[in-house]
């Protein structure tokens, strides 16, 4: 038998074709105060600046917030050139480190460019006065007198200086206290389709990843980790695992009881993640398996039906529904259960860390640079100042990597051996030690008038809170996971929303979209239910569901806008063709949903032959205010639509006495190429604040895929994944 032969990721992507003295700018804004302290101190030189021209007229931008294949390192240092009037292909971004100076960096809750767009395009603007100033200097003329372009400026009597020339001088001029943006119909590359910046290193194989990098010395890591949550090590016998080539040390890890404190285990420390990985097989451990030893999700999926058919706590409530329920012509009333998720990014948890002495050095893909410092100065009782935290390029995150763990184990582990060691995740791992989304039961009632119109609206919901993973013991849901069922879209007289008591049982973490995908689900399909119960049209009933133009009180600068709501589902309806003749067994279903401050629809056309299951064509409509980067909008909307898909027709994690059922992409599926349904992205074009776009295509997926099957068979699901019911 030949040998194996080593095709390293790199190596598969070329043999398959694919080859083929300067001005430092800091702000003074308010997030950014710290920041130009430190740059007071030491304006000649600081590696942790946003903008930096170089006499070259190379100009080097920093991104802030992590990059896991969204595109927030092209969209955020666009806004800076664009305003900066910058040559784009003079430009390259440079990766901030893990520190306070630049203000918040955790990437997550679809919110990196709905917080820095502003002050992004001020730096820029900044920048571009700063230069002006220099060349008016330069020339003894009015500023007045002198324009920006494309890394130059221009006089009037014809006259240029490129910005290279100019940033010694620049460097040199005070920072103007207010400056003048410019207006949207000049801009150049907001608002329009810019290839990623980092797409040749993507695609050729060259771009590094937090699994790619490497150190001198470096020592690799597998970590084994008690199958049942919280359970911890009572005994453990490495003997055979010492005796596996390449194998050196074997090190015990702590459960640290925070947050985001690793789980605890055993690791064994290798010249190479294959012998750790064999190593660690090789291990002999003994649990404490805990109070968790129990958990059954299929007990307690019943347990949670059980609350919500009972009173909870009153979160909203807006007129009278028992009299609404006790004087309807009609009620309708249904159940929902939706099951555990894992984020299963495609590059599994991994970190470096380097303790020296006091200090701590870490390499690793993560959303959360900050709590990463923060999780690793707590393990090692230092100051966060001794914490460096070099962010990598992230292969997926969807929310996983904001929760720093890993770095917690590499970090435990480095100070064990006094050497740099790189904890690798396996795809088990990831899948049975993850933070899982929540499962939870939703309960909707309505109260019908003789007319067909809604004139109650009940929704109680129970499921195990994030709060949990901060707080021990607590049972109910915040405020947070309650919002987007609260704020109810339709135009109904009686409202009412409650919560019902949950524990925990693994720990809970957001995932992309977070409780917006139970919600979503619910109250789409329900509305659904409602139509085909009077006998209406789902569009039509939906409309006027929704009812009057009007904006729902947020308590924030973003309105909850009916009129872009109605216009999102009106255009996703249109562009799907809604209404058209489709063949026998072909459906179309329909969603739409707020969150993250973005208005999103979705219509679907499915058919469902000998009962099985296929998505034929997506259409998906986004309302996001300004579109920093419409390839990026378009990226997200097409991710979303696989993503939700993925985890509607097969996502779900289960429980037997207390361990993880599903261990890899076999037993839980992500969707493959050849399912992946034809999808139309739509934006909706207008000058408003940038509001989210990374998560708020999700939601939407899953009823509407689920109102399409019952328009193609009648047939009405209230649970999820579908694979449970046979259909994929």
């Amino acid at each position: 038998m030949a040998g194996i032969k080593n095709i390293s990721r790199r190596g598969f992507i070329k043999n398959i074709g694919l080859a083929s003295g300067g001005f430092i700018l800091a702000t003074s804004l308010s997030s950014f105060t710290k920041f130009a302290e430190v740059v007071t101190e030491v304006k000649s030189f600081n590696p942790n600046l946003f903008i930096q021209l170089n006499p070259d007229g190379s100009l080097i931008l920093v991104a802030s917030r992590s990059e896991m294949g969204q595109g927030i390192r092209t969209a955020l240092t666009s806004v800076i050139a664009d305003e900066m009037e910058a040559d784009w292909n003079r430009v390259s971004v440079k990766q901030a480190t893990g520190n306070a100076i630049y203000g918040n960096q955790n990437t997550d809750g679809s919110r990196s460019v709905r917080t820095l767009y502003q002050t992004m395009r001020v730096m820029g603007a900044t920048a571009k006065a700063m230069l002006i100033t220099a060349a008016a200097k330069t020339w003894q003329v009015p500023e007045s007198e002198c324009v920006a372009e494309n890394h130059f400026i221009t006089h009037t009597s014809g006259k240029k200086l490129g910005y290279g020339e100019l940033a010694p001088l620049a460097s040199t001029i005070d920072t103007p206290e207010h400056v003048t943006l410019k207006s949207p119909k000049d801009f150049k590359f907001i608002g329009k389709q810019l290839p990623s910046i980092d797409v040749h290193d993507f695609v050729n194989g060259s771009a590094i990843y937090g699994l790619d990098k490497r150190l001198p010395n470096l020592k690799f890591a597998a970590v084994k980790r008690c199958p049942v949550t919280f359970g911890t090590v009572k005994t453990f016998d490495k003997t055979e695992a010492l005796k596996i080539k390449g194998v050196l040390e074997v090190v015990e890890i702590p459960w640290v009881k925070r947050a985001y404190g690793a789980l605890g285990g055993v690791a064994v420390i290798a010249t190479n993640t294959w012998a750790a990985f064999k190593g660690r097989d090789a291990l002999k451990v003994t649990w404490d398996y805990g109070e968790n030893k129990d958990y059954n999700t299929e007990l307690f999926i019943n347990q949670l039906e059980e609350t919500v058919h009972k009173k909870g706590r009153v979160d909203k409530s807006i007129g009278n529904t028992e009299t609404a329920f006790s004087t309807a012509s009609n009620i309708v009333e249904h159940t929902y259960k939706l099951p555990h998720l894992a984020h299963t990014p495609m590059e599994v948890p991994n970190a470096i860390a380097w303790v020296q002495g006091d200090t701590c050095e870490v390499w690793a893909p993560v959303q959360a640079p900050q709590s990463a410092r923060k999780e690793v100065a707590n393990f090692l009782n230092i100051d966060e100042e001794k914490v460096t935290i070099n962010v990598q390029l992230l292969g997926g995150g969807f929310g996983r990597k904001a929760k720093p763990d890993y770095v917690v184990e590499a970090t435990a582990l480095s100070k064990a051996i006094n050497a740099p060691v790189q904890v690798v995740w396996s795809r088990e791992d990831d899948i049975k030690n993850a933070y899982y989304h929540t499962i939870s039961s939703q309960y909707l009632k309505a109260s019908l008038d003789k007319n067909g119109q809604v004139t109650g609206w009940l929704h109680r919901l129970a499921l195990p809170t994030i709060k949990s993973t901060f707080q021990h013991g607590a049972n109910t849901p915040q405020a947070g996971e309650l919002d987007s069922a609260v704020n109810v879209p339709y135009n109904i007289p009686n409202i009412q929303i409650e919560s019902g008591t949950s524990n925990a049982h693994l720990r809970i973490g957001w995932l992309r979209s977070v409780i917006n995908i139970p919600n979503a689900f619910c109250i789409n399909v329900f509305a659904d239910e409602l139509a085909a119960e009077t006998g209406k049209d789902p569009l039509e009933f939906r409309l006027n569901l929704i009812g009057p133009d009007r904006l729902e009180d947020t308590k924030n600068e973003y309105k909850y806008d009916t009129a872009k709501l109605k216009h999102v589902l009106k255009t996703a309806a249109k562009n799907i063709g809604y209404g058209k003749p489709l063949p026998k067994g072909h459906g179309i279903g329909l969603a739409v949903h707020y969150s993250f401050f973005s208005h999103v629809a979705t219509a679907i056309e499915v058919s469902v032959i000998d009962n099985k299951l296929k998505v034929h064509n997506v259409s998906i409509v986004i309302d996001c205010g300004t579109a920093i980067n419409k390839n990026s909008v378009v990226a997200q909307m097409e991710g979303a639509t696989v993503f939700g898909l993925s985890l509607a027709m097969y996502g779900k994690i289960s429980t037997k006495n207390g361990v993880v059922e599903q261990s890899n992409f076999n037993d839980y599926q992500i969707l493959r190429m050849v399912d992946t349904p034809k999808t139309q992205v739509e934006i909706i074009e207008n000058n408003a604040k940038p509001t989210g776009v990374g998560e708020p295509g999700v939601p939407v997926i899953a009823p509407a895929l689920v109102n399409a099957i019952f328009n193609a068979t009648g047939k009405r699901y209230r649970s999820l994944p579908l694979s449970e019911h046979g259909l994929v």
